[in-house]
């Protein structure tokens, strides 16, 4: 019984599993990897739009003492991101919302706290290191009288830098202060005519701010190497009201720093229009951002808390590790189950006539000859049972024979046995007369029976491929005048005429005394069958790389379904001609054999009642080895 694990069912199923196995986990993977794409692109929108909102709000929260008025903000946010926005105090308590009772209750976590004092860096990767909103400006923020007068003094720069043929940009502070950037230089010093000067440009970062309208100021003498910054005198370095503050935060700073044990600041830093310029050194920079945040904490909102969520509920992302696993687990397991099922079903259809040809074989290997396999399965499945079949009808039809030819040769060996045997017998009980006619008699009997024997030896010799010939160069004419003259004697009592014909002079290497054998065989078994007047010729002659012997006579004939088992043992094509008429049918066999053995072939054509004609094809020998001979 062959083993489970190597049986072709387990196989099949061993391989699907693996190749499920492989598929299942590249379609896993490409699922996962897709899926993990469309999500890390699904939170960056999210994040995009939560810092659109966060940096809104904070911007709110920096120029507003209170959320008193934040509503219409967060309503016109949620109209433009489609999400509801919730801003609560650290207690929980609303400060705005823009959902409605419908939508589910907030979680538990804000989603940001809004707080300018304290920026997120999440949300707001530009925000400055101290962590405080640039907007924020509190005490710095300018009257307007200070916004125009350094308006005007600005755009009295950008037309100074035009007259000397470059360009500026006014830029507005968050607290107000109008600045120049220079945007063209020139290398020349030559002042360039006046021209018509276009509208000045104006860079407001906060919404509301109103472009400083165009001015231009009185030409100026030209002035040989002169710079166009150095020409034009900037706006003034510090107003009355940065002035005030920088000195407030400068009183908050040096407080914090006397209570550390530090040097305080010098009175000089009072005199920047930004706090980030009292930041003198790192040890400061704590107190700086201390001082700044006391000083603007009437002038922001308080922290608030931000809840972003989606309008009717907070509805999370589908979480890869708890529910996609699951089912991607399901999902592979129910494909295993299929595949194998499968697999399982295909399988048993293979093997089924497999073990059906199991069955046949075994039950031929205990005898029964006859066992077929009965399948009408295709493929290679259907060409092995068809060899299976064919074979056994091989075995079975062999079988017959040898059955048969046991029987021909115990009849063919018992005839003469009996003949000798009763003669003998006769002779010894003085019945007969052991005279010269009797022991010729029996010894044509004796003859008959060791060329029985020897027919027997030479094919069991055949069988055994042990029948051994011994090549050497032979005169074909010469051969077939030796048979023909060996049976000459016997045709001309039969009244038959026996020729032998050779076209040219063919070589030939062969065993010489196993060709006269295979002759005189085919020569002898056609005088047998043909009639008084009939003719028996033998013709040699060379065709191409083959020297080809024709045994032809103009007998009785073959029918066409005795044809192919002319060479078979011990047949004859009258079942009811006695010995004496006919031969032992060996010699077609034996001549078949001697004829392989020397690496020919023999063929055979009849026609009843015209005669048949049998043919040796036997290798010619080539130039090179008529040379090395």
């Amino acid at each position: 019984m062959i083993a489970r694990r190597h049986s072709l069912l387990a196989r099949l199923l061993a391989m699907s599993v693996v190749v499920a196995g492989c598929s299942i986990g590249a379609t896993a993977w490409l699922a996962a990897q897709s899926t993990s794409g469309a999500i890390n692109q699904e939170l960056g929108e999210t994040l995009a739009t939560d810092a659109k909102i966060y940096d809104s709000l904070l911007g709110y929260a920096a120029t507003h003492p209170q959320w008193s008025g934040v509503q219409q903000v967060v309503s016109e946010l949620s109209a433009q991101t489609g999400r509801r926005i919730t801003l609560t105090n650290p207690a929980h308590l609303p400060i705005a919302d823009s959902g409605d009772a419908q939508d589910a209750p907030l979680p538990k976590t804000p989603s940001a706290v809004v707080d300018p004092l304290a920026v997120d860096p999440v949300l707001k990767p530009d925000a400055a290191a101290a962590g405080i909103d640039p907007r924020a400006v509190g005490p710095y923020r300018l009257t307007e009288a200070e916004r125009a007068d350094l308006r005007q003094a600005a755009q009295r720069q950008v037309s100074c830098l035009r007259r000397y043929g470059s360009d500026g940009v006014i830029v507005e502070l968050p607290n107000g202060r109008s600045t120049v950037q220079v945007t063209t230089a020139v290398a020349t010093t030559e002042p360039q005519p006046r021209q018509t000067a276009p509208p000045i440009r104006s860079v407001a970062p906060r919404p509301g701010a109103v472009p400083a309208p165009p001015s231009v100021a009185p030409a100026l003498p030209p002035t040989a190497s002169v710079r166009p910054s150095e020409a034009c005198s900037d706006p003034p370095a510090t107003t009355e009201t940065e002035t005030n503050a920088n000195a407030e935060l400068l009183t908050l700073v040096n407080a914090c720093l006397t209570r550390q044990g530090l040097a305080p600041l010098p009175a000089r830093a009072a005199t920047t229009n930004s706090p980030e310029g009292l930041s003198s050194s790192p040890e400061d920079k704590r107190c700086v951002d201390a001082g700044r945040r006391e000083q603007l904490g009437g002038y922001v909102s308080p922290a608030a808390q931000l809840f972003i969520t989606r309008p009717g509920g907070d509805r999370a992302s589908t979480d890869l590790s708890t529910v996609g696993t699951s089912r991607i687990a399901w999902t592979a397991l129910v494909v295993l189950v299929l595949t194998v099922g499968l697999t399982a079903l295909a399988a048993s259809r293979l093997v089924r006539p497999i073990a059906a040809i199991t069955a046949a074989a075994r039950k031929m290997g205990g005898g029964d000859r006859s066992a077929r396999v009965d399948t009408r399965a295709r493929g290679e499945i259907g060409e092995l049972a068809a060899a299976f079949n064919a074979m056994s009808t091989q075995v079975e039809r062999t079988e017959a024979q040898r059955k048969t030819m046991v029987s021909d040769i115990a009849h063919e060996l018992r005839t003469p046995l009996v003949n000798v045997r009763g003669w003998l017998e006769a002779a010894q009980d003085g019945v007969a007369t052991l005279d010269q006619p009797l022991v010729a008699s029996l010894l044509e009997e004796t003859l008959l029976l060791q060329h029985l024997v020897d027919d027997l030896q030479d094919l069991a010799l055949a069988d055994a491929g042990k029948l051994r010939v011994y090549p050497e160069p032979v005169h074909v004419g010469a051969v077939l005048e030796q048979v023909a003259a060996a049976h000459r004697g016997r045709a001309e009592a039969g009244g038959v005429a026996l020729a032998a014909t050779v076209d040219g002079d063919p070589d030939l290497t062969a065993d010489p005394t196993r060709l006269r054998q295979a002759l005189g065989n085919l020569v002898s078994n056609a005088l047998r069958y043909t009639a008084a007047g009939g003719r028996v010729a033998l013709w040699a002659r060379r065709v191409g790389d083959e020297v080809l012997i024709d045994v032809a006579d103009t007998g009785v004939g073959i029918s066409a379904d005795a044809l192919p088992h002319v060479f078979d043992r011990f047949w004859r094509a009258e079942k009811s001609r006695t010995r004496h008429a006919g031969g032992s049918g060996l010699g077609l066999a034996i001549t078949h054999h001697l004829i392989d053995v020397h690496g020919g072939r023999i063929e055979v054509r009849s026609t009843v009642g015209v005669g048949t004609t049998f043919t040796l094809h036997l290798p010619a020998p080539t130039l090179e080895n008529t040379t090395s001979n």
